[in-house]
């Protein structure tokens, strides 16, 4: 359990999702923790599913992986990438997790028979893992995200255990409520209404909230301010501006120009160990920010685009802050372009020769057969025309199988994911997994988490990455046939990294005589990227994009 005195602050949303909680709560994270204090982060998704590895990305936006290969939600990514430091499965919790924790603990009859009921005992559930998080972490103040908005049915228990927590301890918990202020363009006047009600919704729990983080198009002016005090009963100078900005990574810094670390600290009554010293950070967020530095071309090849009548990134969005980190180490601009893989599929040879204006092209990670053919079409004329290229995961397994049909000459070859029969299976599912798809276990049980892996000598791995064992974050199932590992290499392929044992592939690249930069890797590179610390395949490979753009000068 937590010590006495441990600090929480609740972050939760009003009238709307999708305004930025996560954002908010990553930066109250990282300005805390340069003031002194040791920090730990949870995310609370309200949904049934006991991770998020099964749901589609295109609804629920992009699966982060942990270290410990817990499937999880994005803003744990974003937690990761504020607080520069990985996270574990105690900041991290479902409404499936909890109620099956409970359940389990009713079969095996830890509830001594009673009638076990959502209050107390999912409810505390719930508490035991907020405060078992600050435990093992050793953290003295927890930000705790609770997803979804205050009015979903699927909170309530939620708010019910922070309700109790804050009455359990008064001094200690604090309230953040992100609320969206509209302004309707046929009025062109900001409204406060909706987080008036958002506010009185939050009432209704037993709960009332300490700060309002006002988010808005423009910044909220002292009208609005002096409005919202009066009518959700928080003080003036609880109410902080977070209008829309450029770079979710600029919010901690307008923050503490408003000086909200001081006042979250003033309300927990602890004092200030040290002045926040954010100079890396905003060295960083002025090089992203560079409107005036070159600019690189990046095409992003991929499927999970397309919702209705809009376009989303969200299924790639640590593969876009990856480039974005890298491309701000390097003093450029990345200007990225979405390329729907289905598209390539149905244009034939004039849509493919499109991408020649770019100067680098990416096929993330991904499942399943929708598209792929076109991925394929992109990694052929990348390779063929020699542009920058660099394979996620299912993006490094397209890579090896356009190799093996259009180098080696093996026409049928394909991964059994998509095609069970073929001829020559170049991809094939691990020995593994076999026996979790037989039983239909899905969740849960792909290739997760951290492994290790040794790089060769000579290659563009070991040089990016200068050492020979190397640890990233993988998610799949199916993996580089060993059958064909030798061919392969015979024909020029070049395994450059791959696992202790020397049996599984992790990294696939074309020597640089060959090609200016052609890789793919098994693991989530993205994963492990950082603002400050980009990864180094991603820095490799868009320098190899900007000499490709000098060299079309």
């Amino acid at each position: 359990m937590a010590k006495e005195g441990h600090k929480y602050i609740f972050v939760l949303g009003g009238v709307m999702s999708g305004v930025g909680k996560g954002v908010v709560a990553s930066s109250v994270g990282l300005l805390l923790q340069q003031k002194g204090y040791p920090v730990n982060l949870v995310k609370i998704d309200p949904y049934l599913n006991v991770d998020a590895g099964t749901m589609n990305p295109t609804e629920h936006g992009e699966t982060f992986v942990l270290r410990s290969g817990l499937e999880t939600d994005q803003d744990m990514g974003n937690y990761e990438r504020f607080l520069g430091r990985d996270l574990t499965n105690e900041d991290y919790m479902t409404s499936g997790m909890v109620y099956q924790s409970v359940i389990a603990r009713e079969r095996a009859l830890e509830y001594g028979g009673k009638c076990v009921e959502a209050i107390p005992h999912v409810r505390d559930e719930i508490l035991h893992r907020i405060e078992s998080a600050a435990a093992y972490n050793g953290s003295r103040i927890s930000v705790i995200e609770i997803g979804g908005t205050i009015g979903d049915f699927q909170n309530a228990l939620f708010i019910e255990a922070a309700r109790v927590l804050k009455m359990n301890h008064p001094e200690d918990v604090l309230f953040m409520m992100v609320s969206y202020l509209p302004t309707p363009g046929t009025l062109g006047e900001m409204k406060t209404k909706p987080t008036q009600m958002a506010v009185r919704d939050l009432n209704s729990y037993g709960v009332q909230p300490d700060f309002i983080v006002a988010r808005s198009k423009e910044p909220v002016d002292e009208k609005r301010k002096e409005k919202l005090a009066i009518w959700c009963n928080v003080r003036k100078d609880r109410i902080i501006s977070a209008p829309d900005i450029s770079s979710i990574y600029e919010a901690p810094l307008n923050f503490e120009k408003d000086k909200l670390s001081d006042a979250v600290l003033d309300a927990l009554r602890l004092p200030e160990k040290k002045k926040a010293s954010l100079t890396a950070w905003r060295k960083f967020v002025r090089a992203a920010m560079n409107a005036k530095a070159p600019e690189v071309s990046i095409a992003i090849v991929g499927k999970y685009f397309d919702t209705g009548d809009f376009v989303l990134s969200d299924a790639y969005l640590s593969v876009i802050e990856a480039i974005k980190f890298s491309a701000a180490k390097l003093g450029r601009r990345a200007k990225i372009t979405w390329i729907n893989s289905k598209d390539l599929e149905k244009g034939g040879s004039k849509a493919t020769a499109m991408l020649g204006k770019f100067d680098g092209i990416i096929v993330p990670g991904g499942f399943g057969e929708s598209g792929i053919e076109g991925k394929i079409k992109a990694i052929q004329f990348a390779r063929e025309q020699k542009i920058p290229y660099f394979g996620l995961c299912y993006g490094m397994q397209l890579m090896v199988i356009e190799y093996a049909r259009n180098v080696l000459g093996l026409k049928d070859a394909h991964t059994t994911e998509i095609k069970k029969s073929a001829t020559h299976p170049v991809v094939d599912v691990m020995l593994e997994q076999k026996k979790h798809l037989a039983a239909n276990k899905y969740g849960g049980t792909m290739r997760l988490g951290v492994y290790p892996a040794y790089l060769k000598k000579g290659t563009m791995a070991r040089a990016a990455y200068k050492k020979e064992l190397v640890e990233e974050r993988h998610r799949h199932r199916y993996e580089i046939n060993p059958a064909y590992v030798g061919q392969l290499e015979a024909a020029g392929l070049v395994f450059s990294g791959t696992s202790p044992d020397g049996v599984l592939m992790e990294i696939a690249e074309l020597p640089r005589a060959k090609h200016p930069f052609m890789l793919g890797t098994q693991f989530h590179p993205e994963l492990q990227a950082r603002p400050l610390d980009p990864h180094p395949l991603f820095t490799e490979f868009l320098r190899a994009a900007i000499l490709q753009k000098g060299n079309k000068n």
